[in-house]
């Protein structure tokens, strides 16, 4: 007890730095470009090229499928749920940065795209009556005498 109250002051010290260096930071999982919007500002429509954007942004994740001058950017953050969720993971943002270049590498539009902006898709629930694999009569006629005759060996 004597060392406790002789050395309280350095004792408290020594805990205040313990806990100052631990954060309450929520876990995340990344991928794709961090700070997307931040580093799509920074590339203006009509004066940015491709070098740039490579510069700021890196390589592309993909380009589009009818046109190389079209490349898309993704950022993806993960978060674990609140108490209620019990710890699941929920999609924190979830941006899209597709840019569009004329053919001298010069940007032309820039489009980014939100969470917020995902449509939901409707399928419908009606049914498409197919006729041509439904089988003739004579077809399962045949295929059930085939079927009696090979069965019982």
């Amino acid at each position: 007890m004597f060392f406790f109250n002789k050395h309280r002051f350095k004792n408290i010290i020594f805990i205040f730095f313990i806990l100052n260096n631990c954060q309450l930071q929520e876990p995340t999982k990344n991928h794709g470009v961090l700070f997307l919007e931040n580093r799509a500002n920074k590339l203006v429509i009509n004066n940015s090229n491709k070098n740039d954007a490579i510069k700021v942004l890196g390589v592309p994740h993909s380009t589009s499928i009818d046109d190389e001058n079209e490349w898309i950017y993704i950022e993806r953050i993960l978060t674990k749920g609140e108490f209620h969720k019990l710890g699941q993971t929920v999609l924190k943002t979830n941006n899209v940065l597709v840019l569009n270049f004329d053919k001298y590498g010069v940007l032309k539009k820039k489009k980014l795209l939100s969470k917020d902006d995902k449509n939901e898709l409707v399928f419908s629930e009606k049914k498409t009556k197919n006729n041509l694999t439904q089988k003739s009569f004579v077809e399962k006629f045949l295929s059930s005498v085939k079927s009696k005759m090979y069965g019982n060996k």
